[in-house]
């Protein structure tokens, strides 16, 4: 595995990115947005999970985006936007890269979803979903961000759907790259029933439904992330590799 830490993709406000990419071949890219709540993690918190991606060639791309305090809506999902086009604009310095994914895990899923749903975020950056093969949206609010309604002093259990929700932008599209919904049976409150009601909006709207899965994991808000199967390997990358890999 070769490793590139502390890669600055925004000289503005100097953000970074590590990259975790196979030794040889050609390979897929998963860029990563950690979790935190938009005020919290790192970059770092793809390390759980990181050999076993790469073992399976698909390389890992962990980005930082700006948090809260110093940061407010959209600033994370502008950051996260820049992070995709940086890579998309240089990986090949770095290998053979086939196809590219996105994904997050609770905050980092709303990210990716924002990503997915509100095009303007890509095409600020020149892209769009037809640069992307696939999205993995876990645990991520499909609603108003919880910090996003506690920064305009609105209580943060209030269900709100307007610009700052993925599912404000559900129908947009013609037709959306293959994606991959993953949360928990006892997850935060609301969370599940929000990610079946997103689920269920993409249907209503006659999508290709073979192309949107969503897995429901038994336990707690993310949890499998650190958590490893009877072989050793870890829950969530065996998540994404079979996501990535399915024909």
């Amino acid at each position: 595995m070769k490793i590139y830490k502390d890669i600055i993709y925004d000289m503005q406000n100097q953000l970074k990115l590590d990259m975790y990419i196979p030794e040889i071949g050609a390979f897929d890219t998963f860029i990563f947005f950690h979790g935190g709540g938009l005020e919290g993690g790192s970059k770092e918190d793809a390390k759980s999970f990181v050999k076993d991606l790469v073992s399976e060639n698909i390389a890992v791309i962990s980005v930082d985006y700006r948090l809260y305090p110093n940061a407010k809506f959209p600033d994370y999902i502008n950051d996260c936007s820049n992070a995709v086009s940086w890579v998309i604009n240089n990986i090949k310095n770095y290998g053979n890269s086939k196809e590219i994914y996105i994904g997050g895990s609770s905050a980092g899923g709303y990210i990716s979803m924002m990503l997915c749903f509100d095009q303007r975020y890509l095409n600020k950056v020149g892209l769009s979903n037809d640069n992307i093969s696939g999205y993995i949206h876990d645990a991520g609010q499909p609603t108003s961000h919880f910090n996003i309604l506690r920064e305009r002093g609105i209580d943060s259990r209030r269900i709100i759907v307007d610009e700052t929700a993925p599912l404000y932008f559900v129908g947009l599209e013609k037709t959306y790259p293959k994606m991959l919904f993953v949360v928990s049976d006892h997850d935060v409150e609301n969370r599940f029933e929000q990610t079946q009601l997103m689920v269920s909006s993409i249907k209503s709207f006659g999508y290709d439904m073979t192309k949107i899965k969503l897995k429901v994991m038994e336990g707690l808000h993310t949890a499998y992330l650190n958590i490893y199967d009877d072989n050793k390997k870890n829950i969530f990358a065996n998540i994404i590799k079979e996501f990535i890999k399915e024909a």
